[in-house]
């Protein structure tokens, strides 16, 4: 490309020759030179008119915002959707984590208003920068991921613990009659043959009538007259652990039924082979006789969990008395009938305790 450009002042002509090389880099800087122009002014322009108020330019800037305050208000508003979402999620799943503490709690024998007071917290103002939205974001994430985990902890926790108290619930650990006790567990002088002999129970010394209550929850598994024990009924508590209750003058409950701990299952009488109203309370473990007296200590000193473990601590105690606990009761129906003796034996009775601690210590 050939230019010729000429001066009229000074009668001169100078001759420019561009290449196709030359001619794009001019046109490309001449066109980037005017766009930059461009923009100036037009930024110059809508700034001074926006400020000054100018009529068409003023209204082309408040188009121009408004659309954009119309776009920015559309995205906090899909954005404060989507948070609210979140937020009700979180909140349910913590009313969901807070009805499990106080399951929890109430199970663990803890008051659930200790849990809800608001710890102190405290110190000097340290200011830092506002979140970001993508950190808000994580922060609720890992919240969520926590309380889940929380949840199913306190699921777990609560399963455990009710399991725990229900087996608690089946050992007999509870009086099953109010009133004195008379002949402890161990051996004492047979207030029929008066000879030494092993008793394998407790005898609660009550009147006629007197109601008598299931030391522990269970199932009836036998509910019939024995010649010994007269109106007898026993309980099967799970775990090869069983009750009895012996020398009832009426029952309650028959074979089968399910009873829960201090429910009214008979009343105290003078049935069977008994020299007066009074109930003959057993416990067994695994067919063996056990001391009563042991479990109802457990129950009202020792902690949950421990009364909870109080059978095999008892059962491995008693190893030793085991063998003459399931061969002595036998003979007695064979030495005496069910005659009912003068009152004169029953004072040998009280010589009881002194041998006592021996026979169990075999």
């Amino acid at each position: 490309m050939h230019l010729i450009i000429t001066d009229a002042w000074l009668a001169k002509s100078r001759a420019i020759y561009l290449s196709g090389t030359k001619l794009l880099v001019a046109v490309l800087a001449l066109s980037f030179t005017l766009m930059l122009v461009a923009a100036g002014l037009y930024h110059w322009v809508f700034l001074k008119g926006a400020r000054e108020g100018w009529p068409v330019v003023g209204t082309l800037v408040r188009l121009v915002i408004k659309d954009e305050f119309a776009q920015r208000d559309r995205f906090m508003r899909e954005n404060l959707d989507v948070m609210a979402k979140r937020l009700g999620e979180m909140q349910a799943k913590m009313m969901q984590l807070e009805s499990l503490g106080e399951r929890v709690s109430g199970l663990a024998g803890i008051n659930p208003n200790d849990i809800k007071i608001k710890p102190g917290q405290g110190g000097a103002l340290v200011s830092g920068r506002p979140l970001t939205m993508e950190e808000l974001n994580a922060t609720l994430a890992d919240l969520d991921r926590l309380t889940d985990q929380r949840s199913d902890l306190m699921a777990v926790m609560e399963s455990r613990l009710f399991e725990q108290k229900v087996r608690t619930m089946m050992v007999p650990t509870q009086q099953p009659v109010v009133g004195n006790l008379g002949s402890s567990f161990g051996w004492r002088i047979d207030p029929f043959t008066g000879r030494s002999a092993l008793h394998t129970g407790l005898d609660f010394q009550a009147n006629t009538g007197t109601p008598i209550l299931a030391a522990a929850g269970g199932v009836v598994v036998t509910q019939e007259f024995h010649p010994e024990y007269g109106n007898m009924i026993e309980v099967d508590h799970g775990k090869d652990l069983m009750t009895r209750y012996a020398h009832t003058s009426r029952a309650y409950v028959k074979k089968g039924d399910l009873i829960k701990r201090g429910q009214r299952i008979a009343d105290v009488g003078n049935t069977g082979r008994s020299t007066g109203p009074h109930l003959h309370f057993e416990v067994l473990v695994r067919g063996v006789p056990q001391d009563p007296q042991k479990f109802l200590t457990a129950g009202r000193n020792l902690p949950v969990q421990q009364v909870a473990m109080a059978p095999a601590g008892v059962a491995a105690g008693a190893g030793a008395a085991a063998q003459p606990a399931a061969v002595t009761p036998t003979p007695a129906p064979a030495q005496q009938p069910v005659a009912r003796p003068a009152p004169a034996p029953v004072a040998a009775a009280p010589v009881a305790p002194a041998p006592q601690p021996a026979a169990v210590q075999r």
